[in-house]
C-alpha cells in the first residue's frame, strides 16, 4: 500500500460523507484545493474513478460506493483504536512490568505501591526483583529501577530516591567473643555473609571524609537476598562463635531487631553511611505507561 493511501482513503470517506469538498476539507483540516488534488492522485493510483464532480456537486461512482462500503468499518476501527490509545494516556490501565534490584524495590516501590494502585486501579503491577543486569527491552519490561551505574547508555535515567543508607551489622553474641572492627580493614579478620549481586559477589563500599574505598570480605555463606543476609547474621549467633557472621544490608530493605547490633567501622557508634541512590531507567523515546 502506498504510504499516502491511508490518509487519502480517510479523506475520501470524508468527501463521500459530506458530498462537498469544502465541508470535507474543513473536517480533515486541509484546503478544498488540496483535498481535490489528493482525490485525483488517489484515483490515478487506483486506476478507477471514485467521484463525479461538477462545479456545484459531488457524487459517488459505482466503484466509489463499493469502496466506501468496505472502508467505513475499517476507518471506524482505526479511529476507535486511536481513541482507545488516547483514553489509556488519560487513564492508564493494563500491565506495567518493572524490573528492580532488591534494595530499589524496597526503597522506591514498596513504600508507594498501595497509593499507586489506589490511584490507578486498572493497572496490574508486575514486579520482578533481581540484582542481575537485564536488557529491559529484550525481556519486555517497561522500566527498571536500580543503581545508575547499571543503566544502559541508551536508556533514559531518572533519579527516584535519595542516597540510601548501608550499615554493617552483627549479632551481640558474636561481639562477646570477637572485638568489633574499628576500621574497614578489620573486616578481613571476621566471618562475613557475602552477597551475590548479579554475576559477581558484592564488594562492600565505605566512605569517610570524602574518601571512598571498597572491601572484599570472606565468609562461609553467600546469599542474594538482603533479608536473608540479615537473618543469617542474627540466627548464627548461638551456634559457633567462629562462624557467627556479619552482613551489609540496606536500611530500607531490612528492619533492625534487638538481636542485631549496628556498628560503623571506624567509629564504634551506631550511625549510618550513605550509599548509592536508585534511578528508574526506560528505553529512550518511550513513556512509562502500562501495557495492555
Amino acid at each position: 500500500m502506498h504510504r499516502g493511501d491511508l490518509a487519502d482513503l480517510t479523506a475520501f470517506v470524508a468527501v463521500a460523507d459530506e458530498l462537498s469538498f469544502r465541508a470535507a476539507a474543513a473536517r480533515v483540516g486541509v484546503t478544498p484545493s488540496a483535498l481535490s488534488h489528493a482525490m485525483r492522485q488517489l484515483e490515478e493510483r487506483l486506476g478507477v474513478r471514485l467521484l463525479h464532480r461538477t462545479t456545484r456537486s459531488v457524487a459517488l461512482t459505482d466503484q466509489g460506493r463499493r469502496l466506501l462500503e468496505r472502508l467505513r468499518p475499517a476507518i471506524a476501527q482505526i479511529a476507535g483504536a486511536l481513541e482507545d490509545l488516547d483514553q489509556e494516556r488519560r487513564r492508564p490501565f493494563g500491565r506495567l512490568r518493572i524490573h528492580a534490584s532488591a534494595g530499589a524495590a524496597a526503597a522506591a516501590i514498596a513504600p508507594v505501591w498501595d497509593r499507586f494502585l489506589a490511584t490507578y486501579p486498572d493497572v496490574h503491577l508486575e514486579l520482578q526483583v533481581d540484582d542481575a543486569p537485564v536488557d529491559i527491552v529484550a525481556k519486555g519490561f517497561d522500566a527498571a529501577i536500580g543503581i545508575r551505574e547499571r543503566a544502559a547508555v541508551d536508556m533514559v535515567a531518572v533519579r527516584v530516591t535519595g542516597p540510601m543508607k548501608v550499615t554493617v551489622v552483627g549479632a551481640p553474641a558474636y561481639f562477646a567473643r570477637r572485638p568489633a572492627p574499628r576500621t574497614p580493614d578489620d573486616l578481613a579478620h571476621h566471618s562475613c555473609i557475602q552477597y551475590r549481586w548479579g554475576d559477581g559477589v558484592f564488594v562492600w563500599p565505605f566512605q569517610r571524609n570524602g574518601q571512598s574505598r571498597r572491601i572484599s570480605v570472606r565468609g562461609p555463606v553467600t546469599v542474594n537476598s538482603p533479608g536473608l543476609a540479615v537473618r543469617a547474621a542474627v540466627r548464627r549467633r548461638g551456634r559457633s562463635y567462629d562462624q557467627a557472621s556479619w552482613s551489609a544490608c540496606l536500611r530500607t530493605g531490612c528492619r533492625p531487631t534487638r538481636d542485631t547490633s549496628f556498628i560503623i567501622p571506624g567509629t564504634g557508634r551506631s550511625r549510618r553511611r550513605c550509599a548509592r541512590s536508585s534511578t528508574c531507567s526506560a528505553p529512550a523515546a518511550s513513556r512509562l505507561s502500562p501495557k495492555g
